[in-house]
């Protein structure tokens, strides 16, 4: 509609009115037809397609770098290495500590195994001791007569059959020995040895001085005795040499 078509037809319809009234109807459908037009919208039929408007919002200025699905591939990428990067390097630290656990578990096996005798070992060595201190009770001489023949040995046939007191006790010292080596060599498959630290330098880690004496041209500070053998279990002290040490007389 333009306005020479709305006043013709304001004319045509308004020629029987009085003019007072046809001007009033005029104004009032001018206003009428004035307000329709400006609160009608105009709209398009022509639509944006779906895609354009998709890639338009994915099209982000940030810092000045575009952001397109490239890069979006490419920080989903680096994020996912470092990733990868972070698991390997806790899973080499796990493994790391499970191989520590694996060594320190077969060590304390092992050290378990050695020493389970340790206390029993310990108790044992009295025994080795009143074993050794039997065997030096007996002189040598009394040893050396045993094996003279006696001197009433041609009298009757009745005292030919009987044997010396030294004999006896021969056969027993010597009972006595086997019974000693036998029990230290069962404590020697166990790791048990004895140690005789006389003439070495006194070392408090292994030796327990029971008395100190000065000798003349002795070194001071060196065993000159040693009354009680020392024992290892391996590398382990098992029991400290009891000794005496020469004294330092400057």
């Amino acid at each position: 509609m333009n306005a020479a078509w709305v006043r013709q037809l304001v004319r045509h319809s308004t020629a029987s009115l009085p003019s007072r009234r046809i001007g009033r109807s005029s104004r009032d459908m001018l206003a009428s037809h004035g307000r329709r037009i400006a609160g009608t919208r105009l709209y398009s039929d022509d639509k944006a397609p779906a895609a354009e408007v998709d890639d338009a919002e994915k099209v982000i200025e940030t810092d000045g770098t575009e952001v397109t699905p490239e890069t979006e591939l490419l920080k989903t990428i680096k994020a996912k290495e470092a990733e990868t990067t972070d698991l390997k390097s806790r899973l080499q630290y796990l493994q790391a500590d499970f191989l520590n656990l694996q060594r320190n578990a077969a060590r304390e096996k092992e050290q378990q195994r050695d020493f389970a005798i340790t206390r029993f070992a310990g108790d044992l060595l009295e025994t080795v001791d009143v074993l050794a201190l039997a065997l030096k009770s007996v002189p040598e001489d009394v040893l050396t007569q045993a094996d003279l023949p006696s001197p009433d040995s041609s009298d009757s046939s009745s005292s030919s059959n009987s044997k010396s007191v030294q004999s006896y006790l021969k056969e027993l010292h010597q009972g006595v020995d086997m019974t000693h080596r036998l029990l230290l060599s069962t404590l020697f498959k166990y790791h048990v040895k004895p140690f005789d630290p006389t003439g070495d330098k006194f070392d408090p880690n292994q030796h327990e001085a029971l008395y100190q004496a000065p000798i003349p041209g002795k070194e001071p500070g060196t065993i000159l005795e040693c009354q009680k053998t020392g024992y290892t279990i391996k590398d382990r002290l098992l029991r400290a040499a009891q000794v005496g040490v020469v004294q330092d007389t400057s």
